[in-house]
């Protein structure tokens, strides 16, 4: 059960790097500020942080978001807001003092440091001719380079100027954040998501399950280079009574070919016949007859009976009544078919996991059945370790899709939800109303909460029964 539970828990926290990593490297690119990349929900265990973000590791696990500049569903930034912002742009000069050395040459940390370097900054520019009154940054913000590595930014500017007037750290931060200044707001909304156009809005939310939607495929592809176990088209069981049998069909029956179509797996062949509308099929065989290997030509007829699909409804199906042996063999294909064979199964995949959600939706599929949560998770995560990298990958292959496709869903909280925002913005003219946001949201963490039970309460009872 640890294993399981490992397994599981280190799956989820690469498919979450690349959910988050998505979101995180648009809006880098953009120029939003990202303040925490995060693996886990707070509390926060540990971290680093590099640049102007904080990648920490959360202690409820199964999850992890990307913090960006603003708040999520404010209209304007409050004053609250603003004084988060001025302690970042306080831990920026810290770390690019720290990185120049000069932290450690001078003894100095914290508001200390910063207000010697206020005072250097203030006192530099003063002497400045022609100075601008205003806040603005004089040409002797270069001064700072031997502190910073760098020039101060606009926004920093404003944060030591208003410490140099008031003498105090903690008061000048105070001050900032009552007035909001235009200056400062303005800095501010540069670099805060909600100020962002609604394209560069939307292409940040998207970007996340976008990421684990591409990838499947890559990872798919993967796979395919170093050797998918595939189960070959060998027959286990032939029942009597059925098509199969009473055209001589036996186990042990290795298909190669049908219609005189070649047939390198079981998938091929189980395709071949449920798609081939009643018609009688010429399957081509090898069978050991006295130790000797002969090929044998069949003629069987499938027989429409209806069966339980992998979508856990019933449905009219041809079959011949055979299974396979549950014998596999490593398929392993060059790299440019790889590629190609890789899109095409993750399509495959994507379109069986749509046409599930559709069931469960309409009903035909009973929930209890569809839906796991993290037990079972963790259950065919340590099942799949047992059985190589091959089926673990394939395992997240199969994950980082459902994770991307659900997170799309028109759910509030799911970045599908924020798109269904951005769509009705784009449809008004301007944004819903911040209380009609604040109800959607929720009502989304009510549906979600529900859901969570289900699904937990769902494998709880599969276990004890």
């Amino acid at each position: 059960m640890i294993i399981s539970i490992v397994a599981a828990a280190l799956i989820f926290a690469i498919l979450i790097i690349v959910h988050e990593a998505g979101h995180f490297l648009v809006a880098k690119r953009l120029g939003v500020r990202v303040l925490r990349f995060s693996i886990g929900y707070p509390p926060r265990l540990f971290g680093i942080r590099r640049g102007e973000t904080d990648y920490a590791i959360g202690a409820t696990p199964l999850g992890g978001y990307v913090r960006m500049l603003g708040d999520e569903i404010a209209d304007e930034p409050s004053a609250e807001t603003i004084t988060g912002y001025l302690e970042e742009l306080k831990l920026d000069l810290l770390q690019a003092a720290d990185a120049t050395g000069w932290l450690e040459r001078s003894g100095k940390s914290g508001d200390d440091a910063v207000r010697a370097i206020a005072d250097e900054f203030g006192g530099r520019t003063a002497l400045a001719v022609g100075a601008p009154a205003g806040g603005g940054m004089s040409h002797n913000a270069a001064s700072l380079i031997p502190i910073l590595g760098r020039e101060p930014r606009p926004d920093e500017a404003l944060m030591l100027r208003e410490i140099g007037r008031n003498g105090a750290v903690k008061l000048a931060l105070e001050r900032l954040a009552a007035a909001r200044s235009s200056a400062l707001v303005n800095e501010f909304n540069r670099h805060a998501f909600p100020s962002q156009s609604l394209g560069r809005r939307f292409a940040i939310v998207l970007a996340g399950p976008a990421a684990n939607i591409l990838f499947a495929p890559l990872l798919m592809i993967i796979v395919l280079m170093v050797g998918l176990p595939t189960p070959v088209p060998v027959l286990g069981t032939v029942d009597q009574g059925m098509p199969g049998y009473a055209a001589g069909l036996r186990p042990g029956d290795r298909i190669t070919a049908v219609d005189g179509q070649a047939v390198d797996s079981w998938e091929d062949f189980s395709r071949i016949v449920k798609s081939g509308h009643g018609q009688p099929l010429q399957l081509q065989l090898k069978r050991s007859v006295m130790g000797v290997l002969q090929t044998v030509q069949i003629v069987v007829q499938p027989k429409l009976q209806t069966i339980t699909t992998i979508y856990g409804d019933k449905a009219p199906t041809w079959i011949i009544g055979v299974t396979p042996s549950g014998l596999e063999a490593s398929r392993k294909l060059p790299p440019l078919r790889a590629i190609r064979e890789g899109f095409v199964e993750t399509g495959r995949l994507a379109a069986t996991l749509f046409i599930g959600i559709a069931k469960i939706i309409e009903g035909a599929t009973p929930a209890r059945e569809a839906l796991g949560g993290p037990i079972m998770i963790a259950q065919i995560a340590g099942k799949e370790v047992h059985q190589g990298f091959a089926d673990v990958a394939l395992f997240m292959v199969t994950i980082s899709l459902e994770l991307g496709v659900i997170n799309l869903l028109p759910v509030p909280l799911l970045d599908g939800g924020h798109l269904l925002f951005f769509t009705f913005e784009a449809v008004r003219g301007e944004p819903l109303k911040l209380r009609h946001r604040e109800i959607a949201m929720q009502v989304g963490l009510f549906l979600l909460a529900i859901l969570m039970a289900f699904v937990i309460l769902n494998d709880i009872s599969r276990l004890v029964g």
